[in-house]
């Protein structure tokens, strides 16, 4: 990414330090003067928060660290109103931030559990890891996961090989790990029903009431981070995401970017992309390529994008790697058992690693391979 004209005098607000949005701030840094506004000051690893409940110390990374070499300057707040009509941010911490463009990458979150009746005092998220192990760690009974997704395999597999004494059953509306072959679903529920988990596929929560469960973990579905946006005025599609142009623009407010999973993004050869890392950080470093060109008078390039792997842990020491067209669907080779944690775990570093050559050599930051 080169920067014709001399945009030091520009000002660029991140809002978000997820990979999407920490990944732009890195990426801009050289070119523009970056604020990344979030309220922790920490960057969380999401694809290892089925580990954290399982028992890994942490998946966290200091911003400063991050931030600091790239000389991007970190609010420690969070963001009350956006006012797209003066270009400002506000933050619950005092200060009012003007910007010249804005970038939106606050992320998901897991949908409210709305169907799980009963369950209020006993259910927890991925996003509440540390709270789940230490309700585990308490005493051992049944725990149920609701959903059959990637991320709801993960954690039961994780959390019945770590967990031992707990019951581990996996609830699901339709057919368990959808996105994967029927080689790779095969390989799924062998290896749950190894570690023990009960899995009941084609059971909708909401048509059977109270889960029989001390504890649930709700992995159904995910929803973006938009509700500054939406009140903002700025527009959103059917789901909630704002919706972009080509370039990751915002089809209503031009001096708005968006990018991770609060970005409703389609391409050419992936079609509209899914939540998830394997988007996130090659979308961060797209919207700063586009947010640079915008500010030098430049039309942004239309983002490129296509899929090429799902990776899925069960446990430490099994997986798989699911190789996928561009548009994400799966193609029939699959590979699984030790090798497959093993590539897993290698672009899960990787991810941190693109960080944080970002942080130091932003210009030689590339892509990195998608995971699911």
């Amino acid at each position: 990414m080169k920067s014709h004209e001399n945009l030091t005098g520009k000002h660029v607000v991140v809002v978000g330090a997820g990979y999407a949005g920490l990944h732009a701030a890195l990426r801009l840094a050289p070119h523009v003067r970056v604020t990344l506004i979030a309220p922790d000051g920490h960057f969380t690893e999401r694809v290892r928060l089925h580990e954290r409940a399982a028992g890994r110390p942490d998946v966290t990374h200091p911003l400063r660290e991050l931030l600091g070499p790239a000389g991007v300057t970190h609010v420690a707040a969070r963001v009350t109103r956006i006012d797209t009509g003066a270009a400002r941010v506000h933050t619950d911490a005092g200060p009012v931030i003007g910007y010249d463009r804005l970038v939106c990458a606050l992320g998901s979150r897991t949908a409210e559990a709305t169907a799980a009746e009963g369950a209020a005092g006993r259910l927890y998220t991925a996003e509440s890891a540390p709270e789940l192990r230490k309700r585990l760690l308490g005493g051992a009974g049944a725990l149920t996961v609701v959903g059959g997704g990637l991320t709801g395999v993960e954690l039961a597999a994780e959390l019945a090989e770590f967990h031992s004494g707990w019951q581990v059953g996996l609830v699901t509306g339709g057919e368990i790990a959808p996105s994967v072959s029927a080689k790779g679903r095969a390989h799924v529920r062998s290896a749950l029903r190894e570690r023990g988990v009960r899995i009941e596929e084609g059971r909708r929560v909401a048509d059977h009431g109270d889960l029989d469960a001390e504890v649930v973990v709700w992995s159904a579905a995910l929803v973006p981070h938009t509700e500054l946006a939406v009140a903002a005025g700025i527009a959103v599609d059917e789901d909630g995401r704002i919706a972009v142009d080509s370039a990751l623009r915002s089809v209503s407010h031009p001096d708005v970017y968006a990018a991770g999973d609060a970005a409703s993004v389609r391409t050419p050869a992936a079609g509209r992309l899914r939540m998830a890392c394997a988007t996130a950080l090659p979308l961060g470093a797209h919207v700063a390529t586009a947010v640079v060109r915008d500010l030098s008078g430049r039309e942004p390039e239309p983002v490129s994008f296509g899929y090429l792997l799902q990776c899925v842990s069960l446990g430490r020491h099994d997986g798989i790697v699911q190789p996928v067209r561009a548009d994400d669907t799966p193609r029939g080779a699959v590979l699984t058992g030790r090798p497959a944690a093993l590539v897993k775990e290698r672009i899960v570093r990787s991810t941190v690693w693109a960080l944080r050559t970002a942080a130091r050599h932003p210009r030689l930051a590339g892509h990195v391979p998608g995971m699911g």
